[in-house]
């Protein structure tokens, strides 16, 4: 199974997006304290998470408690990782539960953290004119591209109420 975590969230925006992403991915959450915001319905709701009900997440008060309940592959996302998301393996023969974790968005995971695990830090390639990309769409790249590699799982391949035939439909 997939699973994103992201690490002392700060924007609530930020993270309902994640929570949509999740849900269009059938991707469990965890999200680890302390959060930059009030996580309750009228905030989540106010951040565009109409989803809230399909969400399969969890919450940890820190990132011990959630390696204790966690274990599979922890894969990192650092601007300072040496590596690209693609150059991993994440068909996952093995059915093992992945891991990707994602830091704060001000500044990232602890390096405390990431030098546990420098063959598994990782960043997402781009110039020089930026620092990071925005968080939200960061995971959304890399959930797909493990998704990709696992040949999507059981995600739907059509959109599945309008029908199949919808665009070939001529409409009155």
């Amino acid at each position: 199974m997939n699973h994103i975590v992201l690490l002392e969230p700060e924007i609530p925006q930020n993270t309902g997006n994640i929570m949509r992403t999740c849900v269009a991915t059938d991707t469990k959450l965890h999200l680890i304290r302390p959060f930059g915001f009030i996580l309750d319905d009228a905030h989540l709701k106010r951040s565009g998470v109409n989803y809230i009900d399909k969400l399969e997440y969890e919450i940890y008060d820190n990132f011990e408690e959630f390696q204790e309940k966690n274990k599979g592959i922890y894969y990192y996302f650092t601007r300072y990782g040496h590596k690209p998301h693609t150059s991993f393996d994440y068909s996952n023969p093995e059915n093992k539960d992945l891991y990707f974790i994602f830091g704060k968005e001000s500044t990232g995971i602890p390096k405390s953290i990431l030098q546990k695990d420098l063959d598994h830090c990782m960043r997402i390639p781009m110039t020089d004119k930026v620092r990071a990309l925005n968080v939200s769409n960061s995971v959304a790249i890399v959930i797909y591209e493990a998704l990709r590699q696992q040949d999507y799982n059981d995600l739907l391949r059509e959109e599945p109420h309008k029908g199949k035939d919808y665009l070939e439909r001529e409409e009155a």
